[in-house]
């Protein structure tokens, strides 16, 4: 049975991994901050910057869904997710992390990011430019068996489970109708395929419908 972890359990995208996970027979541990408010039974209530690497020995695959809004602490992405990965490091546990869109390139030869587009809104700005640091910073790490999922432009938590999803890779792409979309629990979905899978070690991927 994997053993899978979700810090920031508590939250939207959280709740729905672990619901996801849960459901496929996963042996589920929600990592939460404050007082556990998911389907899971087993759970580890700590900040995610005093996890330790003992509290994360033994899961197969650990998902980071750690996510701020405040522009002040847009160096969080990165401080957090340099904090897991050094305490992931060298071991055989995969982190699976939960990304943003706006670092998706926008042509082949990767020379634009999409919030470095003109009609990219403005109040995304931060938190996007926030992100790609941190992914910036996980491309250099060889000791950890990262995988980065960045969601589609239009991530929607109100939608629904429809079961299908596109993966794709690092450039932006839309559908036939020229959207790009997905719902948080096909999002879900996605990233529970991955963490059974294991098909992009030290990638980002990214979904959509």
């Amino acid at each position: 049975m994997m053993k899978i972890g979700v810090i920031a359990a508590n939250g939207k995208v959280g709740r729905l991994i672990v619901k996801e996970a849960l459901e496929r027979g996963m042996d589920v541990t929600a990592i939460v901050r404050s007082a556990n408010r998911t389907e899971a039974k087993k759970v580890i209530q700590k900040d995610i910057m005093a996890l330790t690497r003992e509290d994360l020995e033994g899961f197969d695959v650990v998902v980071d869904a750690f996510g701020i809004w405040d522009d002040e602490k847009m160096n969080l992405h990165s401080v957090t997710l340099n904090h897991l990965a050094d305490i992931l490091s060298g071991s055989s546990t995969r982190l699976l992390v939960v990304g943003g869109a706006g670092s998706l390139y926008m042509d082949k030869a990767h020379s634009q990011r999409l919030f470095e587009t003109a009609d990219f809104p403005k109040e995304y700005l931060p938190v996007s430019r926030g992100q790609g640091k941190s992914l910036d910073e996980l491309r250099k790490r060889n000791d950890v068996k990262w995988t980065y999922i960045s969601p589609a432009a239009e991530f929607d938590p109100e939608g629904k489970r429809t079961g299908s999803y596109v993966l794709a890779g690092e450039e932006f792409t839309v559908n036939e109708k020229g959207e790009s979309y997905i719902s948080y629990a096909d999002y879900a979905l996605a990233l529970v395929d991955e963490a059974e899978k294991g098909n992009h070690i030290r990638e980002r991927i990214s979904v959509r419908k």
